[in-house]
């Protein structure tokens, strides 16, 4: 296991992650450190316990609402997906009828052509 020293709200914080997984841990506290700045420049002063826990709730609620929109995507991904796959049925199907059609123009043309001296 690797250690790691992050800051969150200008204090250093030792913390442990798999090796390899050094930079990933000082993304996340970037990332938590910003939300914490974010809510004490707009609520002030209050205390680092609840100001974690209104910062976690923030990444939280990002992370729940990416969550929510890859669902969507992947319903509408879901979705061009049987739509591509009824389009192509179709083709297939009008491909049929058309090879279908032509062979029967093609035996009149011919009958045609034998009727002609």
């Amino acid at each position: 296991m690797a250690q790691v020293i992050v800051t969150v709200n200008d204090r250093p914080y030792t913390m442990q992650c798999p090796d390899g997984e050094e930079e990933q841990l000082r993304e996340l506290a970037k990332l938590l450190d910003t939300e914490v700045s974010r809510i004490k420049s707009n609520v002030g002063a209050v205390g680092d316990i609840r100001l974690l826990v209104m910062a976690g709730l923030m990444v939280a609620d990002r992370l729940s609402e990416s969550v929510r929109r890859i669902e969507e995507l992947e319903d509408q991904l879901r979705s061009a997906r049987e739509a591509r796959n009824v389009t192509a049925q179709q083709a297939r199907e009008m491909e049929a009828k058309f090879a279908e059609r032509m062979e029967i123009a093609a035996q009149r043309l011919q009958g045609l052509a034998a009727k002609i001296p």
